[in-house]
Formats: structure tokens, C-alpha cells, sequence
């Protein structure tokens, strides 16, 4: 049995790839992918792409032809699953966490522990930051029992890089059932602002505007600022994290020069008050990143603030590996309820 996927099909992103590897590691079913994002103004294989397609190589002893940038196809037959130390290096500012996101469902399959470091972006904005996959998507990753710790070692902002995230995985499929119907209490609101090579008085001033646009939260604000070491370039990311009973739900945007610190909050604001006035769980981006886990687990259930393109391509992915059906319902607003069902 093989897999053949369109690589242009749904969104045509990176993610197709990226969930057909993590996928072809666990099941050991090859896949060939055809006309690798070939809807994006660079398409084929970028250099962070390939990262991943080398560390799944690596982490299965996998047979691979096609993976050279600019690849538009690529040929991936897996074999088993071996944990160990690695180390990977993108070389760019290309998404230290997408890589890590791609190998880490296979090594909770492996016969043995694993350490993994990835060198690259840590925050760049395609991707999300090493902060989101500790803050948010982690705890819902430990209560499907998997045993893993992330750790942002440096930062690496886009364009230089430079960053640095490290994983610990303890070998131990998901399990149990994930039900993401209701938020619960909001708890805590924190706000942190962190810049490198850029005058720490921009991060205050960006939390002084997020403040002030956030009182309708009607909760205390516990805000933070702080200095990175500038070692690659100058950076500066601006997040909220809603604390919720069941969830926290983290907003994150990242400075950029020419935008003035008053603009950077009003952004992030806009977001985060979206999403706290609908009824939605699991944000947009969360969503896409736990339907794999949860399909693993055996089913589960969610609210998502927004059921995105990519989210439904990615779900297409995963029913050609395994044998799970989605359901989406829509509900008021963008809201829209998620049913992942293992086929009897």
C-alpha cells in the first residue's frame, strides 16, 4: 500500500507534506507527493521543508528520493521508528517548531527515549512560535498522556535565525479523548513583551497599548517586558495568553520596523477580543495542530473559533493514513464544531 498526495490540493502549503511524513513514520505506509506547494510564490521545497523531511529520514531510516530544494516531488518509504539524540539545523529562519511538530508524533512510537534540538526561527511569522507549542498545545498533549517537554533555548527571530528549541519525549502513544466544548472561568490574563536589539521602552510602550485596549476583559492584567540577548538581529514578539479553566489560548505578533508599538498592540487586540466574544475553545491555528494527535488517540471533540482551509486539507491528509472520519458542524459566528471519529 501507498499513499499519493497533491501537494497543491486545499491550502497547498508546507503542512500537507509535513503531516504525510509524521503519518508515513507512525503507520509505515510510503507516500509519493506531487506538485509540493505549488500554490505559494516560492514553490517545491524550501529549505525548512527540507529540514523536516531529512529529520523524519533520519528518525525512521527512511528510503527518500526528491528531497533537494525545489523538489516539487518527493518519494518517502519509512522504516522503524528509532529514538536517540538528534540534532537539526535548518540554516534559516525557517520554523524550528513546524520540524519539531513533524517528528515529535513519531517518536512517541519509538522503542526508546529521545532528545531533539532544532536550530533555525523560533519566531517568524508563518509558523507558530516555540511559546504556542509549550503554552497551548502541550498541556492538551499531556492530557492524551504523552510524555514530552519543549524548552526554548534562544530565540531566533525572522530573517537571521539563530534560535534554538529542545524536546525530551518519553515513547507513549496518545490516549483518551480530548473534549474541548467549553472554555470555562477566564482565570488570568498575562501580557509579555520581549525585544532584541530594540530599546526596551518599545516593549513597554506595546503593553501599555495592549492594556489599555484589553479592559473590556474586565480582568487584572499581569504584564511583563523583557531583554533578549541580541545575538543574531534585532526581534521584538508581543503575546497575550487568556488562561481559561480548560485552555489557555495564546495570541502571539511580532514587531516589525516601521510599525509603531501602538499599531503592533492594536493588532494583537483585534485578535485576541475576536476570539473572546465567540464561543470557540480551540483557536485557528490550534485546531490544525491537534486533529493528528487526537486521531491517534482515537477520537475527540472541539470547538474551533475558525474552521480553516487548512485545517480541512490537513484533515484530508489524515484519512488517507488512518482509519478516522471528521465532522465539522457549524455553529453562530465563524465557530464550528470538530467530531474526530476512529471508523468501525
Amino acid at each position: 500500500m501507498s499513499v499519493t498526495l497533491d501537494g497543491a490540493a486545499g491550502e497547498g502549503g508546507g503542512q500537507i507534506l509535513r503531516s504525510a511524513l509524521s503519518l508515513s513514520m507512525i503507520t509505515g505506509i510510503p507516500f509519493v507527493i506531487e506538485r509540493i506547494r505549488a500554490r505559494r510564490k516560492k514553490p517545491g521545497l524550501l529549505r525548512q521543508h527540507l529540514t523536516a523531511v531529512q529529520a523524519a529520514q533520519q528518525v525512521c531510516g527512511a528510503t527518500v528520493q526528491g528531497a533537494e530544494l525545489g523538489s516539487s516531488r518527493l518519494r518517502f518509504e519509512p522504516g522503524p521508528v528509532q529514538g536517540g539524540e538528534y540534532r537539526f539545523a535548518i540554516g534559516t529562519a525557517g520554523s524550528c517548531t513546524l520540524v519539531l511538530q513533524t517528528v515529535l508524533p513519531a517518536l512517541w512510537f519509538a522503542p526508546e527515549d529521545s532528545r531533539i534540538t532544532v536550530s533555525g526561527g523560533t519566531h517568524n511569522p508563518m509558523a507558530p512560535p516555540a511559546d504556542y507549542l509549550i503554552r497551548s498545545w502541550l498541556p492538551l498533549m499531556r492530557q492524551l498522556g504523552v510524555q514530552t517537554e519543549i524548552e526554548l533555548i534562544s530565540h531566533g527571530f525572522y530573517p537571521a535565525g539563530g534560535g534554538e528549541v529542545r524536546a525530551l519525549v518519553t515513547p507513549g502513544r496518545p490516549q483518551g479523548r480530548l473534549q474541548l466544548l467549553q472554555r470555562g472561568v477566564l482565570q488570568q490574563v498575562e501580557l509579555e513583551a520581549r525585544v532584541a536589539d530594540v530599546p526596551l521602552e518599545v516593549a513597554q510602550r506595546e503593553l501599555s497599548a495592549l492594556s489599555q485596549a484589553l479592559t473590556s476583559l474586565q480582568q487584572p492584567l499581569h504584564c511583563h517586558s523583557r531583554q533578549l540577548p541580541a545575538r543574531f538581529g534585532a526581534g521584538n514578539v508581543l503575546q497575550v495568553a487568556l488562561c481559561h479553566e480548560q485552555i489557555t489560548a495564546l495570541f502571539v505578533t511580532l514587531g516589525e520596523k516601521g510599525v509603531s508599538s501602538e499599531r503592533v498592540a492594536e493588532r494583537l487586540a483585534r485578535e485576541v477580543l475576536a476570539y473572546q466574544q465567540g464561543r470557540g475553545v480551540v483557536d485557528e491555528h490550534l485546531a490544525d495542530q491537534l486533529i493528528l494527535p487526537m486521531a491517534l488517540a482515537g477520537g475527540g471533540a472541539f470547538v474551533a473559533s475558525v474552521a480553516s482551509e487548512h485545517l480541512r486539507t490537513n484533515m484530508q491528509v489524515i484519512e488517507k493514513f488512518l482509519p478516522v472520519t471528521f465532522e465539522l458542524s457549524p455553529l453562530a459566528g465563524d465557530d464550528t464544531a470538530v467530531q474526530v471519529s476512529v471508523l468501525t
